[in-house]
């Protein structure tokens, strides 16, 4: 099968172990080669990382500008800090490349729409790493309220909160030193759960409100958020989003990042499948999907091990495909998210006051 040829713009750790090594299968040990897509090539601002990328097998580009005037690169895959992410996508799209842009699409909805719209008059595929849902026990969930299995949903919970920030070199960070970036836990984690939610509940949300964490920690950014949400099919949305939880060690931490979805018949836990996982062996952490309909111990509900895939491979899978396909995606979907981030921003700075997307 003929596969898409990318560059790799970015090569930061999670560029290099999520982006390289799982998404796009370079890491040969672990992952077959991935059947539409194939990273030929990287660059980054900082040339120490050049070893890494060699070490991977990829050509080296000392710029943007000349990995993306290689004719062979057919899409790149943006892994940088957020506010770059505009300029270089609007580089490679005028460059006649694909794009898939690591999240957030912009950290704003005026620019993101800019890159929309730029995308949709050169013909070519714009996407954004919203990999959970392609977390196998993510689309269970789905399956699962779809189904009816809880009754009517009137309500869910999801939430991102753990310790991020109070080691002084995590204070540092663009994510939490730099209000521009729209990182802080709204935009980095925030950002997660209301595409997430979106998808498992399959509405999308249409107003909200929220108000800041109390200011306990010294970081620019917020130290997180409570959201309420509501979505168009009626049911109402809580989203926790925080650096400053403790949440004891590693298992405690990575347990917490789910989510829980209430209806009148049974209610449904989620535990570890908002994060980076998808479900192999050697993972840090087992995910969890429980099923508690008040009337005995929780079912626990396994995926089928043909539908646990990375979730990095299937995200870039779809838009390898969509580009093979002659359908580019069109990133209203990462436009939508931005302007959910905007607005909880705006709703806090306001007092909690309630917002129309």
């Amino acid at each position: 099968m003929t596969t898409v040829k990318y560059g790799l713009i970015g090569f930061g750790g999670i560029a290099e172990n999520r982006v390289a090594k799982e998404g796009f299968a370079c890491d040969h040990a672990r992952f077959s080669p991935h059947p539409t897509a194939e990273l030929v090539a990287a660059t980054d601002v900082n040339a120490a990382r050049q070893g890494a990328a060699e070490a991977l097998g990829l050509k080296w580009y000392a710029s943007t500008e000349e990995l993306l005037a290689a004719p062979e690169i057919q899409a790149v895959y943006i892994a940088t800090n957020n506010r770059s992410h505009v300029p270089l996508a609007i580089q490679a799209l005028e460059a006649g490349k694909h794009v898939i842009v690591e999240k957030p699409l912009a950290t704003n909805s005026a620019d993101a729409q800019k890159l929309v719209d730029l995308a949709k008059a050169k013909g070519l595929s714009l996407y954004v790493d919203h990999m959970m849902v392609f977390n196998a026990w993510n689309q269970l969930a789905k399956a699962t309220v779809q189904a009816g299995k809880l009754g009517k949903v009137n309500d869910a919970c999801f939430h991102m909160e753990f310790a991020y920030g109070y080691d002084p070199a995590e204070a540092a960070t663009w994510r939490c030193s730099n209000i521009a970036e729209m990182g802080g836990p709204i935009g980095d984690v925030a950002s997660h759960c209301f595409y997430a939610a979106e998808d498992i509940i399959g509405s999308e949300v249409v107003k909200l409100a929220a108000v800041y964490l109390p200011k306990t920690m010294s970081i620019a950014a917020e130290d997180g958020a409570y959201i309420k949400a509501f979505f168009a099919n009626g049911a109402q949305l809580s989203v926790k989003a925080a650096f400053s939880e403790l949440r004891g060690g590693l298992a405690g931490t990575l347990g917490n990042l789910g989510f829980e979805i209430y209806g009148d018949q049974a209610a449904l836990r989620s535990y570890g499948s908002l994060f980076q996982l998808s479900g192999h062996s050697g993972e840090p952490y087992q995910m969890h999907l429980m099923l508690d309909n008040g009337k005995g111990p929780f079912q626990e509900l396994t995926p089928d091990a043909t539908d646990i895939h990375n979730i990095y491979q299937s995200l870039i899978g779809k838009h390898a495909q969509s580009v093979l396909d002659g359908k580019p995606l069109a990133g209203g979907d990462a436009l939508h998210n931005i302007r959910l981030c905007e607005l909880a921003h705006q709703s806090a700075q306001q007092g909690g006051v309630v917002l129309s997307v």
